[in-house]
């Protein structure tokens, strides 16, 4: 009589298809032929390798969760500062290079260390049209580099791409120029958009008109040319990143491309800095 290997006081009738081992009914695992232990089937499982995006991050649980959350965060921090009044936020968030007064307060700007500015200013609005049409291109391009990248990672580059293009507003601005707006990081979403099909062999004419026609709309008075410059090339320099590093190292190449964005605009944050203090 045979006795299972993991209760030694129970009859076993069945043996293990992988490793031969005997086991009683309650250690039996149903597979594709036969039973296994569990031992053999925890194994198994930690052998599957589980399944990537095509460049190379976890495959998102939920389908655009991420651009969703940054979303939920626009609007909500709209909600806040045009609806409820909460004009500290706008006032500490908007992105000004220099010392200036600003809505009663004195703010010292980027140039005097207030640095986080260059990225919440992406997340501040002015008016109903400008949150929706930056809300409405996020949700249209935002799940397609998600699938793309992995939630985590399009999260990041996302944040990167907003520091980027802040660092461009805050160089070729005037120093006392306020600007606020989610554009930069959505035309960073082009830019990705555009390398990743153009290296996938996909049809861009769609979006190259797209891009024309925001590039005409960018040099309209009242909105910010180089936070949409800015937020281009931060997106075309990230998908140059996961070209040039070679297939199934889609870590490395995300890891060098925020790093090339995150050190691009320290480096134009110190050397317009530089220029503004002398």
């Amino acid at each position: 009589m045979s006795v299972c290997y993991r209760h030694t006081g129970r009859e076993a009738y069945i043996a293990c298809q992988r490793c031969d081992r005997s086991i009683c009914p309650e250690c039996m695992r149903e597979a594709a032929v036969g039973f296994q232990c569990p031992e053999c089937v925890s194994s198994g499982a930690k052998a599957v390798r589980q399944p990537r995006t095509v460049a190379g991050g976890a495959l998102p649980g939920h389908a655009g969760v991420a651009t969703l959350a940054l979303i939920g965060v626009n609007v909500t921090i709209f909600v806040l500062t045009d609806l409820l009044g909460l004009r500290d936020l706008e006032v500490y968030g908007s992105l000004v290079g220099d010392l200036v007064v600003y809505d009663d307060h004195l703010i010292d700007g980027v140039a005097g260390g207030e640095y986080w500015r260059l990225v919440t200013s992406a997340f501040l609005h002015v008016g109903v049209l400008h949150l929706a049409f930056n809300m409405l291109a996020l949700y249209l391009f935002g799940p397609f580099l998600e699938n793309v990248l992995g939630t985590v990672r399009f999260a990041v580059f996302y944040l990167a791409a907003a520091l980027f293009s802040g660092a461009v507003v805050y160089w070729l601005s005037g120093p006392h120029t306020v600007t606020v707006g989610a554009s930069g990081a959505v035309f960073a979403l082009f830019g990705l958009a555009l390398v990743v099909l153009l290296k996938a062999g996909q049809d861009v004419r769609t979006l190259i008109v797209l891009l024309a026609i925001n590039a005409v709309m960018s040099l309209q008075g009242g909105i910010s040319w180089q936070g949409h410059l800015g937020g281009f090339v931060a997106g075309v320099l990230f998908g140059l990143a996961l070209v040039v590093v070679p297939p199934r190292r889609g870590a490395l190449a995300q890891g060098l491309g925020v790093l090339l964005l995150v050190a691009v605009a320290a480096g134009i944050v110190v050397l317009r800095t530089a220029s503004l203090t002398v």
